[in-house]
């Protein structure tokens, strides 16, 4: 039987968080599989490859879910949980 991997099935999980500036789901992007470089909405520098982080999007979007998914974004972990809230 193959040896599971801990981190990486903790890494496809979404979890739903709440906040002033609306209802988010929020998907860690493990240092393992972020192969990409992004720019983090937040600070405006980029998330190297290799940089663990998280991918956020809407999902209260007023075009519905879908809409929310494709415009998610990736964010450092610290800028997402230290992010202003913009109030709608």
């Amino acid at each position: 039987m193959p040896e599971l991997d801990l981190e990486r099935a903790r890494a496809g999980i979404a979890r739903r968080e709440s906040a002033p500036d609306g209802d988010w789901m929020v998907r860690t992007m493990t240092a393992k599989k972020a192969e990409k470089e992004y720019i983090c909405p937040g600070c405006s520098t980029a998330i190297l490859p290799g940089i663990a982080h998280l991918v956020v999007w809407s999902d209260n979007h007023l075009f519905g879910q879908a809409a929310g998914l494709a415009e998610r974004r990736h964010w450092h972990t610290n800028c997402w949980t230290s992010r202003t809230y913009r109030y709608r």
